[in-house]
């Protein structure tokens, strides 16, 4: 079961309230369904859905809210291997009224555009509208993978009514046009757990702020040992170049004419010749800082200079503090 799919699971067992019912219904029906028109008022409704989750959520309102008779069929892809499911309310006593109470007809002006303000009244209702638009159209990525949430629906005034209900209930969603469709999708992580809650999903919210944290910690480990990698590379680098330094004032002025600091520093280096500075001079007895084996290399570094310009005397010179 895609992670998807496990979500759609999850809102399917929501219970709401009468109204909340209605509504919820009602974008699954907006979303995921066509109407029919036969004669003069007879009416038809056809979903269509390839998840068992939904179409099982459809005939259960039906029957529960609005006591509709359907019909389910259940087909098998034989290209893809999934199943699709199509629900059929025929035309019956109480169908027009239902779709008038969800907001698909208007009457005496046909078909609503957008979505009704009765449909989306209360905090409860606009929950179980967009609770029914995900589970009709919607999609949500792995969390292990990017963070990305989204619902397709055909028709603009649809579209941009889901923006501003998702607005309403506090989630920052944005609409892209996608071939003739319209997608209303939400990146933001807080955005997408906030939406997950207000729909009631609330244990995939869990789930997807552990993998959250999970990918924080696991960032946060990274960089660690990313820096720890480059600090490293940087000090065995560091310390190649005092040990090939050691081997040229050896071959020049030569190491028994210097001071004994001086002396002890390149005796040192050559016992430990990958241990970077400040570990280095735990090691010395005494022990020294960091800045002052620095200081040491520094006044090898000159030596060294000196002696290729030609002052070859340099290598005795005063005593390091």
């Amino acid at each position: 079961m895609s992670f998807t799919a496990e979500v759609k699971d999850e809102l399917s067992r929501v219970e709401g309230g009468p109204e909340a019912d209605v509504s919820e219904l009602s974008a699954l029906v907006r979303v995921c369904g066509t109407l029919s028109f036969y004669g003069s008022g007879a009416y038809a409704v056809r979903v269509t859905t390839e998840t068992g989750a939904v179409a099982r959520t459809v005939i259960r309102l039906s029957h529960k809210v609005f006591e509709l008779d359907t019909q389910l069929t259940v087909r098998r892809s034989v290209l893809h291997k999934t199943r699709n499911y199509l629900i059929e309310m025929r035309d019956q006593p109480g169908l027009e009224d239902a779709l008038v109470e969800l907001g698909v007809l208007v009457p005496g002006r046909g078909l609503a555009s957008g979505v009704p303000g009765q449909v989306v009244s209360t905090p409860e209702r606009r929950a179980a509208f967009l609770r029914g638009a995900f589970m009709a159209g919607g999609f949500i990525a792995d969390p292990r993978g990017d963070f990305h949430l989204e619902m397709a629906v055909t028709g603009e005034a649809l579209a941009e009514a889901l923006v501003s209900v998702c607005r309403d209930a506090g989630v920052q969603a944005r609409l892209n046009r996608r071939r003739g469709a319209f997608a209303i999708y939400i990146k933001s992580f807080d955005d997408i757990v906030r939406f997950l809650l207000v729909v009631g999903a609330a244990r995939t919210a869990r789930a997807v702020s552990n993998v959250r944290r999970m990918k924080s910690v696991k960032n946060d480990v990274n960089r660690s040992v990313n820096a720890e990698m480059a600090n490293a590379r940087r000090a065995s680098g560091a310390a190649a170049e005092q040990l090939a330094l050691i081997d040229r004032v050896e071959a020049g002025p030569g190491l028994d004419g210097l001071p004994p600091a001086l002396r002890a520093f390149c005796d040192l280096r050559r016992e430990y010749p990958d241990l970077p500075l400040a570990e280095l001079g735990r090691r010395a007895y005494p022990p020294l800082s960091k800045s002052a084996l620095y200081h040491r290399v520094l006044r090898l570094e000159a030596l060294d200079a000196e002696w290729r310009d030609g002052g070859g005397g340099a290598g005795r010179s005063g005593e390091d503090g």
